[in-house]
């Protein structure tokens, strides 16, 4: 299993205490598929700057597409614009494979409930467990990924600590990226309030 997956999985275990919107979880896959090309050495950080490797084949159709959109010429993608480009819709994307891996299945309400609509559910599979364990572990990277997504309190002083500078680098990206996320949702809420009041004349 792969970084982003295993924090899916467990962003889904852990919904019904937290939820997680899925323009946070998108941003935060696209920061956990780079923590992967790291350790594949696909790729390496010049600053905060992207720089291809030589693409390794990647045992994961979703990282493959990622390597494919790696910017290959000079000047190279920032952290910062990957996670905006690449994170669109990359929550959906992990989502769609791991139904049709078998690792998702819908459940329908029964007929007695007013709705009829379904909702995904994750499958009892070895790499549910994987991610679990994994979890359970206190792995410093997916313990990091899952405190930006909002399913765990912040890392302190007594938790493993990321010993890759790379790595880190991604992390802090992804939470200036969260940041600036928020800061649009807020302006985005005081504008539409604005225009509210504007339209009832008050």
């Amino acid at each position: 299993m792969t970084t982003p997956r295993d924090l899916l999985i467990v962003a889904m275990d852990m919904t019904n205490s937290r939820p997680v919107g899925r323009g946070v979880l998108s941003l935060v896959l696209a920061g956990g598929e780079l923590i992967d090309l790291l350790g594949a050495e696909a790729i390496r950080l010049d600053g905060d700057q992207i720089v291809p490797g030589h693409p390794p084949a990647m045992a994961d159709r979703l990282l493959d597409e990622a390597v494919s959109s790696l910017v290959r010429e000079e000047p190279y993608e920032s952290l910062d614009d990957w996670l905006w480009r690449r994170g669109r819709g990359l929550a959906t994307a992990y989502l769609d494979a791991l139904e049709a891996e078998g690792q998702l299945t819908r459940q329908r309400h029964t007929r007695w409930t007013p709705s009829r609509s379904s909702r995904t559910v994750l499958v009892d599979t070895p790499a549910r467990r994987e991610a679990a364990d994994r979890w359970t572990s206190d792995e410093p990277v997916l313990a990091a990924l899952a405190a930006a997504v909002g399913i765990r309190d912040k890392p302190t002083g007594d938790s493993p600590a990321v010993a890759d500078d790379a790595v880190a680098t991604v992390l802090a990206a992804v939470d200036d990226a969260l940041r600036d996320l928020e800061f649009q949702r807020q302006r985005r809420a005081i504008d539409d309030a604005a225009f509210d009041n504007i339209w009832r004349g008050g």
